[in-house]
Formats: C-alpha cells, sequence, structure tokens
C-alpha cells in the first residue's frame, strides 16, 4: 500500500502533466487570454473557472465524489480540473509579482540614471 507521500507526488505529478499537456494543445490561453470575447484579466478568467467548477461540484454533491469511481469519473475530473485551475492562479500571482518587481527596478535604474 502506498503512503500518503507517495500519493501526495502520485496526484501532483497527474495534476502537473495535465495541466502542460493541456498548455501544449490549447497555448497559454489561462494565464495569457486572447480576450476575443470575454475582457476579463488572467486573473478574473481564472476565479470565474474555478467559481464553475465549485457550482459543479456542488450539484454533484460533496458526499458522492470519489465513492464510485466506474460512476464518477466526472466529479473525479472536476475536482482534478479545480486544483489545476488554483495551480494556474498560483502562477499568474507570481507572473504578477515578477512584473512589479521588473517595474520597480526598472524605476529605481532610471532614476539612478537621473543622478549620474
Amino acid at each position: 500500500m502506498k503512503t500518503t507521500q507517495e500519493l501526495i507526488k502520485e496526484v501532483g505529478r497527474e495534476v502537473v502533466m495535465l495541466l502542460i499537456e493541456k498548455n501544449k494543445a490549447y497555448g497559454d490561453t489561462a494565464n495569457n487570454p486572447p480576450q476575443i470575447f470575454s475582457k476579463l484579466s488572467a486573473k478574473e478568467g481564472l476565479l470565474a473557472r474555478i467559481d464553475d467548477k465549485l457550482s459543479r461540484i456542488k450539484k454533484l454533491s460533496i458526499q458522492h465524489i470519489g465513492s464510485d469511481p466506474m460512476k464518477d469519473e466526472s466529479g473525479v475530473d472536476t475536482v482534478r480540473d479545480i486544483t489545476g485551475y488554483l495551480i494556474l492562479l498560483l502562477v499568474q500571482i507570481r507572473k504578477e509579482e515578477n512584473i512589479i518587481k521588473e517595474k520597480l527596478i526598472k524605476s529605481k535604474q532610471e532614476k539612478l540614471k537621473e543622478f549620474k
């Protein structure tokens, strides 16, 4: 029987591989939305998708998710999807933090040039 730590690694790898496969198939649209119809930012779009998945989980009834894998693949898929979207949200937060840091560094560099 696998340990909890082994299962954490296994499930984590599955979600990461799913995200990478979807990113290859659909492009980086979750974190760089094309904004063809929706004008939501990347973060707002991810939050909307998370809301949709939470609504689906609520409708599927939390008690029944995973209780019968043969009948409940869509419930397990929904949990996997929401986990992926939460990871993508963390990626987006980190991207935005890096953008802010880069702007601060650039601003400091420009101010230093003024004093030279």
